[in-house]
C-alpha cells in the first residue's frame, strides 16, 4: 500500500490505528516492525510503495479523507474498564465488541459512567489528548447529602487538590442531591476528588458530553457512530494541536 508522501514510521503506524505513536516506538524497538522486509530505525520513513509489516502481517496506509477509520461514541457503564489490554476483566475493548482495532480517547473512572470517544484513528487520539485542556466536558453528579450554595460556588471557584487549585468553572444545581459541573480540566478523579475536599461523596458520576458531542439517548453498553459534521467539528477542533500527548 502506498501512501501520499514520506511520513515518519510511528505516525504511520498510528494513523493507520494499529497504536498510538508511543507504542509504535516500542514495537519498532522490539524489531516486530519491518520495511520491505527490513528492520527499520526509530525515525525511518514510509516512502510511496514502501511494504509496512507489524508482527508478520501487512499494515496499509489510511486513506486521505479517513474515510476507512472508526469513530463511535458509546456509554460506558459502571464497572467497565478504560484499557486496551485485554487481560483485564471488563475492559472496555471487549466491551464494546467492535470488529476493527480501536483505542478509547482518554479515560473514564471504572466506578463512573457516560459518554466516552474511541477511534481507530491514532492520529486524533494524540490531538485530543493534547488538546485536551481546552475543551468542556460536562457531567452530571449526585452526591450524599443535599447540595448547598456554598458548596457550588466553591466548587465553581476552585478546590485544592493533587497539590493544586482546580481552575474555576460552570457548576449549578439540578436537584437535592444533584448538581452539573462543565470541566475543562482532566486530573486524576478530579470531580470526587473536589467533593471529597469538601465533605461530600458522589454516588454517581455520568459525563454527559465532550465538546460538542452529546450521550443523548444512548443507553449504558450502547454505542453510534460519529455523525459528519461531528467528525468535521472534532477536527477542526483539533487541528491545531500537532504534537503527541
Amino acid at each position: 500500500m502506498t501512501t501520499d508522501a514520506p511520513k515518519r514510521l510511528n505516525k504511520y503506524l498510528s494513523d493507520t490505528g494499529a497504536c498510538s505513536r508511543r507504542e509504535a516506538d516500542k514495537l519498532i524497538e522490539q524489531q516486530r516492525v519491518t520495511i520491505n522486509g527490513k528492520l527499520p530505525e526509530l525515525g525511518t520513513k514510509v516512502q510511496p510503495g514502501d511494504t509496512v509489516k507489524l508482527d508478520g502481517k501487512t499494515v496499509g496506509s489510511v486513506a486521505k479523507d479517513k474515510s476507512d477509520r472508526i469513530y463511535i461514541v458509546y456509554h460506558k457503564p459502571v464497572g467497565i474498564t478504560c484499557t486496551t489490554e485485554r487481560h483485564v476483566k471488563g475492559n472496555i475493548i471487549d466491551a464494546v465488541g467492535h470488529k476493527q482495532r480501536i483505542f478509547p480517547i482518554g479515560r473514564l473512572d471504572k466506578p463512573s459512567e457516560g459518554l466516552i470517544l474511541l477511534t481507530s484513528d491514532g492520529d486524533i487520539v494524540n490531538k485530543v489528548l493534547r488538546a485536551e485542556n481546552a475543551h468542556d466536558k460536562e457531567y452530571i453528579v449526585t452526591v450524599n447529602q443535599p447540595v448547598s450554595e456554598r458548596f457550588l460556588k466553591k466548587m465553581a471557584r476552585g478546590v485544592p487538590i493533587l497539590g493544586t487549585v482546580t481552575k474555576p468553572c460552570q457548576v449549578s444545581a439540578r436537584g437535592r442531591f444533584q448538581f452539573s459541573i462543565i470541566l475543562t480540566q482532566g486530573l486524576n478523579r478530579q470531580i470526587r476528588r473536589m467533593c471529597e475536599f469538601l465533605g461530600y461523596e458522589v454516588t454517581k458520576l455520568k459525563r454527559t458530553r465532550i465538546m460538542h458531542i452529546q450521550l443523548g439517548k444512548l443507553r449504558p453498553g450502547e454505542w453510534r457512530n460519529l455523525t459528519k459534521q461531528e467528525l468535521t467539528q472534532l477536527n477542526n477542533a483539533v487541528k491545531h494541536s500537532k504534537k503527541t500527548a
